[in-house]
């Protein structure tokens, strides 16, 4: 154990997962308490023993189904006496809440705070289309008063543009960005709960329609509903527990420029390599210590940008690195995505790489278990504007 922020004061002790599927006709609510439950009991705990919550976005977001349950719902329904509460947009992306509950605990705040993120947008809207995640409807604000005449109120719009950018400096094609979706295919296959599992295959992608070039039907991820959870709790709180715990050696949480999708100083470089900067000021371990990454796939080229933010190949440089799929592999030295990521097992929106982090460090993930017994995994999470990183290793 190498210190780090927190001085292994912060551990995760449990996580657990709803039914993870499309159009399911359950509320944002039951999905939510399943996997907050699952999560508690997963850790040897009760409802009892949560004195903290903690959750992203947090109330008032105008998209249907982005946000599955509040923390007040979730803390009425369960009859929660928390100690320490938090939810928030404005923080290290859909993990930032994970970091803040690391702080909470180590600071004496709480000694065990379910984390969690929970969606159901593919029964939210069925039928109403999905235009943007980002965008409610309504009036143009932000960077959308700009974006917007020119019909470009997705993240995809968004992201093809650097994409091309990177594409054309650095020369990295749709051969070599396959391999992220095909990687992510292969896994979903031995993940039951994955949305996707059929196999895919290069000539599949290729073919596939584009949505916003070079991004195609493959590069996006899947709206499905579903909720997932982790405990966080002090570590000397979590003696006496079933579970090994998962020490957080460090975390990510940098933001050194503007928050915008297009004004960047270099437009080849995102939010992500802020918080990798900062995530690994923090520790002794480096890129070749982490046997596993979990790294956001909303849409393919933001996992391109987490694998050369966090070091794992130079910038400029990701498209041989991934090429031909074999150092990303499940047998490969540096898994990625082992539960199918977004692109196929569904897009839970961030909290699902943390969930899927804590499974393969414990040994968990059956036919989908990285080959390489991972002791050591990053998890980045987050695209464009906005990003927060966790090191996590069973030390």
């Amino acid at each position: 154990m190498s210190g780090g922020p927190f001085d292994g004061k912060a551990v995760i002790t449990g996580a657990g997962k709803s039914q993870v599927g499309r159009r399911l006709g359950r509320t944002g609510l039951d999905l939510t308490i399943e996997a907050v439950t699952r999560a508690i009991a997963d850790a040897g705990l009760s409802v009892d023993d949560i004195d903290g919550i903690a959750s992203y976005p947090g109330p008032g977001v105008p998209d249907l189904g982005f946000s599955g349950a509040t923390i007040t719902e979730v803390r009425n329904a369960l009859g929660l006496r928390s100690r320490w509460y938090l939810s928030s947009t404005e923080t290290a992306g859909q993990i930032g809440p994970a970091i803040e509950a690391c702080m909470a605990v180590t600071l004496g705040l709480a000694n065990h705070v379910v984390v969690y993120r929970s969606v159901w947008e593919s029964t939210a809207q069925a039928g109403a289309g999905r235009a943007s995640v980002l965008f409610g409807g309504g009036a143009l604000s932000g960077h959308l008063e700009y974006t917007g005449p020119f019909g470009a109120l997705s993240a995809a719009n968004w992201l093809s543009m650097p994409a091309q950018r990177y594409m054309h400096d650095f020369g990295l094609t749709r051969e070599q960005l396959s391999a992220i979706p095909l990687n992510a295919r292969a896994n979903a296959g031995l993940n039951p709960d994955a949305i996707y599992r059929d196999p895919l295959t290069l000539d599949d992608y290729l073919g596939a329609r584009m949505i916003s070039e070079p991004l195609c039907l493959f590069d996006c991820d899947v709206p499905c509903d579903g909720a997932t959870a982790v405990i966080i709790s002090r570590r000397d709180a979590a003696a006496g527990l079933p579970r090994h715990p998962l020490t957080v050696e460090s975390v990510g949480t940098g933001m050194f420029e503007r928050a915008t999708w297009d004004q960047r100083v270099d437009l080849t470089t995102m939010a992500a390599h802020d918080v990798a900067a900062t995530l690994w000021e923090h520790t002794t371990l480096g890129p070749a210590d982490v046997d596993l990454a979990q790294l956001y796939d909303g849409f393919s080229f933001l996992t391109v940008i987490w694998l050369e933010a966090l070091g794992f190949a130079e910038h400029g440089k990701v498209g041989p690195f991934i090429e031909g799929g074999e150092r990303i592999a499940l047998d490969g030295p540096l898994p990625l995505n082992t539960s199918g990521g977004q692109l196929s097992g569904g897009r839970l929106h961030g909290m699902g790489f943390l969930h899927e982090a804590c499974v393969q460090l414990w040994g968990e993930g059956g036919e989908r278990q990285a080959r390489n017994s991972p002791e050591v995994a990053a998890v980045g999470v987050g695209g464009g504007p906005v990003g927060g990183a966790m090191l996590l290793s069973t030390r």
